[in-house]
């Protein structure tokens, strides 16, 4: 007898710690540095890629046959040595593997820096343990050599085949070159080309602006800083690039009393997560939930035919399908102005959080849920 049991709703309900979100609404703002919220405009990561070989492989390279472009960056790289490969010669390359690289060119980075650098196969390579980069030009977006990359592949993992069978750890065709990369050329800020910079909140809104601005003011004097938009606030600098230095030291170090920000609940539907931030609050409300689930019970049935019938036997199967729902029974949901209150009645309807994400949509559509729905 096959027997299975699909329930809609196990019985664990979704946990929140109630104690830190009653001390979260306790502080009516929250004070954070402003380097944590703002960044200047203009001073920023880069990033950079680039096309290389990885050489001296045990025999884990890329089979050049269903890989050809491994075997024409071979031809490619030998001629620039003065090596000549006879057209038509099939290379049979086992300890050579095509890579891509990639990197993170910081802000202010000198020619002569090190910079870390990612190499990852692009082939059919089974390992990159053991290898080698050869030198590999780092492009940014504008098609300008940023950096060289060179050095020995440090790979997180290991494995081994024999006859048929095959054990690995980790990853074995992506790894890493700390330093990997010598800065070529820097690329140019804001920071010297003129008296005024711009910070740029991580996220929009006008209240923290204008905190922002303000403490600037209190800190370098009236009219120093101004608000223009609910993300951005241009700043006025000083003249001299050490005075600038000082300037901006005292900058992202200054206390921004940040606003509470809208409520809002963040539902991943493929996993079942659900977040809710310290804004939200819901009115009151009445919901019914109950439990549904499906048995499903399958037993085998074995049709014999009658002696001298010339049949042939056959199994079947009989399935018993039964729907069970329980009753729900119907809940009435305060009001709810803290969150530790929002948390304690959505875990009195005893619901998983699958089933959550449709009440607290029901919720929303219903006008009980105060705050933004967003499904990532």
């Amino acid at each position: 007898m096959n027997t299975t049991q699909r329930p809609f709703k196990p019985l664990i309900a979704l946990a929140f710690l109630a104690a830190s979100a009653s001390m979260w609404w306790s502080a009516p703002a929250q004070a954070v540095r402003l380097k944590e919220i703002a960044a200047v405009q203009g001073v920023r990561n880069n990033q950079l890629m680039g096309y290389g070989l990885v050489v001296g492989l045990d025999g884990t390279g890329d089979q050049t046959t269903q890989t050809p472009f491994t075997a024409q960056s071979v031809n490619a790289m030998l001629q620039q040595m003065g090596i000549t490969v006879p057209t038509g010669t099939a290379m049979q390359l086992k300890n050579v593997a095509a890579v891509l690289v990639t990197a993170t060119l910081p802000p202010f980075a000198q020619p002569g820096q090190a910079i870390d650098v990612n190499v990852s196969s692009m082939g059919n390579a089974k390992s990159l343990r053991g290898g080698t980069l050869i030198a590999t030009p780092l492009k940014g977006a504008d098609g300008q050599v940023y950096a060289l990359a060179q050095g020995n592949l440090i790979i997180g993992g290991a494995g081994a085949s024999a006859g048929g069978s095959k054990v690995q750890i980790n990853h074995l065709s992506a790894g890493r070159i700390p330093e990997g990369a010598t800065v070529e050329r820097g690329v140019p800020t804001p920071w010297l080309q003129g008296s005024v910079i711009q910070y740029d909140l991580q996220s929009d809104d006008f209240n923290t602006a204008r905190e922002v601005a303000n403490a600037i003011n209190r800190a370098k004097g009236a009219n120093t800083a101004e608000a223009i938009s609910g993300r951005s606030i241009r700043v006025s600098l000083p003249t001299q690039p050490g005075e600038r230095v000082a300037f901006m030291a005292d900058l992202e170090n200054l206390s921004i009393e940040q606003a509470i920000p809208a409520a809002r609940v963040i539902i991943n539907a493929r996993t079942g997560s659900i977040v809710l931030n310290q804004a939200v609050t819901i009115g009151p409300c009445a919901v019914a939930h109950g439990n549904l689930s499906v048995t499903i019970n399958a037993t085998p049935v074995i049709s014999q035919p009658s002696p001298l019938s010339q049949g042939q036997t056959v199994v079947t199967e009989k399935a018993d399908i039964k729907i069970n729902q329980e009753p729900g029974s119907l809940i009435q949901m305060p009001a709810g102005t803290r969150l530790t209150d929002v948390v304690k009645a959505l875990n009195a309807l005893g619901a998983n959080p699958q089933d959550l994400i449709a009440i607290l949509q029901a919720m929303k559509s219903a006008g009980a849920l105060k705050a933004e729905l967003e499904v990532i």
